[in-house]
């Protein structure tokens, strides 16, 4: 490499995006299709659901079709969001989420998850200083923390055995008091603490008592606490009939939105994004909501450069107080993803192999560490790889997620259609039977 890259740019040259970027790409050359391509290869590492989009691609061409575009839209508007889509996305937000009133005031919004991630470290955090995340989570999190507002990604280990799991996370007071004195002792400061709930990857829901304990240690030592609900409307029927036994009881989604109007308090902040429960990651679009009109007025002087496109803008403001169609569009995409989950599960228990019961996100964190040469991050990536080459089906590796036992997987179990799943569900069996039979 040449020195013609500033030192971030030739850092950022040689580092994928991802780690399983190549073999997505090399996925989409070879994709599977039942008759034209019934040997090629299936992705399940993309964090989309793709099962629900006819439905919503309908009402989208219908709003297009009758509605007129209003002059607002090209031209300049406020840059942390037009006031017409910022209200409607708070009304979205109280009626179908939050189940509590949300100000627009103290909505922004940006492209996509990414960009509100980024812009939210940006405007609370110094560079060096620290944002703490349970493990296992999300793998980008540290270059959406890092890459231009240089905060570090601390991993906090809760546990070991995924089996440990199957009530939900399980991070504790102590947990977070452990991380605080490790952070402090190591001469750096403990800004952030990140949640997701439902948590990807393991699906899990952080209870709201849970969540008030713990927006009171963050509060009494002045840590900013982001819980991010980007998967909130994306639940799972744990009464269905094929995964009722995984379940040993019963937990409630509740916003953190709830916690936040209980307590008033400058340190908490909520994230959301409509990439997921629309099933709309194309259409770039994420939101901040606090309660502090300092981080608000800062991330919209900040967010110019991450200002969602107008007529996306537009186009999703008529959608978003169409109550009667959202709120039939939320329950019908919930059977379809309790449906596929419920096909992957059942695949899993058929074949011994260990998975976390999953509540709401896209995904199932499954255990497949017996079939590890060495249980090291390298024989992770070789099993992972063997995966693939040999039942053509693409996972997402556990490396980066921050837990501490090898050979966990991410399975994203609607970002096919359901004959694509089931075919995954028998290549993986194949590949299960054959390794346990060597």
């Amino acid at each position: 490499m040449t020195d013609s890259l500033s030192a971030r740019g030739r850092r950022a040259a040689s580092t994928p995006l991802r780690i399983d970027y190549d073999a997505f790409q090399e996925t989409e050359r070879d994709r599977y299709h039942a008759v034209d391509n019934p040997a090629g290869k299936i992705p399940l590492n993309i964090a989309e659901n793709r099962l629900s989009w006819p439905e919503l691609r309908e009402k989208i061409q219908d709003i297009t079709r009758s509605e007129p575009i209003p002059d607002w839209v090209p031209g300049y508007t406020s840059a942390g969001g037009a006031p017409p889509f910022r209200e409607a996305l708070a009304h979205f937000l109280e009626t179908h989420l939050t189940g509590c009133p949300i100000d627009s005031g103290g909505l922004v919004a940006s492209t996509g998850a990414t960009s509100v991630i980024e812009m939210t470290a940006f405007v609370l955090a110094d560079a060096g200083e620290v944002a703490v995340i349970p493990a296992p989570s999300y793998p980008v999190y540290e270059r959406d923390l890092g890459n231009f507002s240089a905060v570090e990604r601390f991993d906090v280990l809760t546990h070991h055995e995924p089996c440990e799991l199957v009530t939900g996370p399980v991070l504790s007071i102590g947990h977070l008091d452990a991380a605080r004195e490790e952070i402090i002792a190591s001469g750096r400061r403990f800004r952030m603490l990140i949640l997701t709930s439902p948590d990807n990857p393991t699906g899990g829901i952080y209870t709201i008592d849970r969540l008030r304990a713990i927006a009171d240690w963050c509060i009494r030592h002045e840590i900013h606490l982001v819980v991010n609900e980007i998967y909130g409307l994306s639940l799972i029927d744990t009464t269905h009939p094929d995964i009722l036994g995984d379940y040993e009881e019963e937990v409630a989604f509740d916003s953190f939105a709830q916690v936040m109007v209980e307590r008033r308090s400058e340190y908490l902040h909520l994230w959301y994004a409509l990439s997921k429960d629309l099933g709309i990651s194309g259409f770039r679009v994420g939101s901040l909501w606090s309660l502090n009109a300092d981080v608000i007025a800062a991330y919209e002087n900040l967010n110019l450069t991450h200002s969602i496109s107008n007529h996306t803008q537009w186009l999703l403001s008529q959608l978003l107080v169409e109550d009667e169609f959202v709120r039939g569009y939320i329950v019908r995409n919930r059977a379809r993803l309790t449906s596929s989950y419920a096909l992957a599960a059942r695949a899993l228990r058929a074949m011994g192999v260990p998975y976390v019961p999953s509540r709401g996100s896209l995904f199932l964190w499954v255990d497949l560490s017996e079939f590890l040469d060495e249980s090291t991050e390298a024989g992770e990536m070789r099993l992972w790889r063997e995966i693939f080459d040999e039942a053509g089906v693409l996972l997402t590796p556990g490396v980066g997620f921050g837990h501490s036992k090898h050979g966990q997987f991410r399975v994203v179990y609607p970002c096919v259609q359901p004959n694509e799943l089931a075919e995954a569900m028998t290549r993986l069996e194949r590949f299960v039977v054959s390794r346990r039979a060597d």
